[in-house]
């Protein structure tokens, strides 16, 4: 195999990329300008090194905390659930919530062998749990988390669960639970929801 087949093979690996596409994309390289090719090359080659997850959410970034979880602004009493660190940006993307996020890496999918321990479940528990510190030293309870796996059977059922273990924390001051609704199709994926669709899920959503 030489440098040109293994390149593509490379690329066919991509999410969505197909090996006649990952070809495409080789010989688009070979036309592009040698310095063009090496900065490609030298991003990617960092990129594992560069990016990490935030302690905190679980979402993708270069510091830690992710300037969401440090951006003082933001409200810490609301924390939004999701599958994956991408999710995050798609909810950035439509501007209105200003809320906290929590990347769960997954959804629980027990004939793959994914429960609970695969999943960062405990780590969003210890943060309910705990509470959010506060301009005075002490800590304020969080008052509601939002459930936004997608709308699939997997997506309902990790909610569900979610839902049922917050409750077993019995808190003085247990947090509203919600899931999002209005707008979200059966069997949809968060990541391929319009702008318009998201923002009315945000502000449809039930409460378990």
């Amino acid at each position: 195999m030489n440098a040109f087949d293994e390149l593509a093979n490379n690329f066919s690996r991509l999410p969505g990329i197909g090996k006649k596409s990952a070809v495409r994309m080789v010989n688009w390289l070979l036309k592009q300008d040698a310095t063009y090719v090496q900065k490609f090359a030298q991003n990617l080659g960092h990129l594992q090194e560069r990016i990490k997850p935030c302690s905190v959410c679980g979402t993708w970034t270069e510091t830690d905390p992710c300037p969401i979880c440090s951006n003082p602004l933001r409200d810490a009493t609301q924390i939004c659930v999701v599958e994956q660190p991408q999710d995050v940006s798609t909810i950035e993307a439509y501007g209105e919530y200003k809320g906290m996020y929590h990347v769960l890496g997954g959804l629980l999918r027990p004939l793959e062998g994914i429960g609970p321990a695969q999943l960062s479940i405990q780590p969003l528990l210890a943060r309910i749990k705990n509470g959010v510190n506060d301009i005075n030293g002490g800590t304020t309870a969080v008052t509601e988390i939002i459930i936004a796996t997608n709308p699939t059977v997997e997506g309902d059922t990790t909610a569900l669960y979610l839902n049922k273990m917050i409750s077993e924390l019995n808190l003085p001051q247990p947090p509203k639970v919600t899931r999002l609704a209005t707008g979200m199709p059966v069997g949809g994926d968060l990541e391929y929801i319009d702008k318009r669709t998201l923002s009315l899920s945000f502000r449809g959503r039930s409460e378990f």
